[in-house]
């Protein structure tokens, strides 16, 4: 499974949809993911791919990660595994 279906899977799960209602362009907003929605699925990736993600929960503008859409998620996860194995 690549990291795009492995988040995918995440997102779905957590806004309770199936994988096919999960674009690369959807935004938490579209898929009606609330912000402690967003922090459990920001978990469930972690853990999933043994990373730490740098995501403020309390403000989420101000973090170096990238939650703007699906797409962004996954780019931002591809580069801290790529920088893990660094």
């Amino acid at each position: 499974m690549t990291v795009r279906d492995k988040v995918i899977e995440i997102i779905a799960e957590q806004a309770m949809l199936e994988t096919s209602d999960v674009t690369m362009e959807s935004t938490p907003e579209d898929l009606g993911i609330d912000s402690l929605g967003l922090v459990e699925s920001i978990f469930a990736i972690e853990e999933a791919f043994d990373i730490s993600i740098p995501f403020n929960a309390n403000d989420p503008s101000e973090s170096d990660f990238d939650i703007s859409s699906v797409g962004r998620i996954v780019a931002g996860i591809e580069k801290l595994i790529a920088e893990q194995k660094s």
